[in-house]
């Protein structure tokens, strides 16, 4: 009885939220987060498209979303490997669907006004493992930007 009193007045242990699969929805959400701190700021409106994509793309409403980008988040900081997470989406979708993820990692870049180095450089090195060419990957790119630009009628 009395250790039980005394357990009351230990600190708790800590609960640690499990790692998701390195699937390949996981992986995909870990690379728009990788995309979103390369230049190690990460902004509201970049969490915002984040969700916005995870959503639409799996059909998720806006908490679960949430709840995915959260996990997500979790899984970018275990994995340091960029290129390996680009592997497992490689592997596991189409070429029409790695177009779009590159398409939605530009979204995200694209999301603050911004476009840094340091993203520019791992969006590039996530299209040569997705298997983009190099000029289909500037199509890409490019749409986006236009998509992106201020008073473009293309939503994101």
């Amino acid at each position: 009885m009395f250790e039980a009193l005394t357990a009351l007045f230990r600190k708790p242990e800590t609960y640690e939220t499990p790692l998701p699969e390195a699937d390949a929805q996981h992986a995909m959400g870990a690379l728009l987060v990788r995309a979103a701190k390369a230049d190690r700021l990460i902004l509201f409106e970049e969490l915002q498209v984040i969700d916005w994509i995870l959503a639409q793309r799996y059909g998720l409403g806006p908490v679960d979303a949430s709840k995915m980008r959260a996990s997500c988040e979790k899984l970018e900081k275990a994995m340091p490997d960029t290129e390996e997470m680009s592997r497992i989406l490689r592997d596991a979708i189409s070429f029409e669907e790695r177009e779009a993820t590159l398409r939605a990692l530009w979204q995200v870049v694209y999301a603050d006004g911004v476009k840094q180095d340091e993203e520019d450089v791992l969006l590039h090195q996530i299209e040569e493992v997705l298997g983009i060419s190099p000029a289909r990957a500037k199509e890409v790119q490019s749409e986006v930007q236009s998509a992106a630009a201020p008073g473009a009628d293309g939503a994101l």
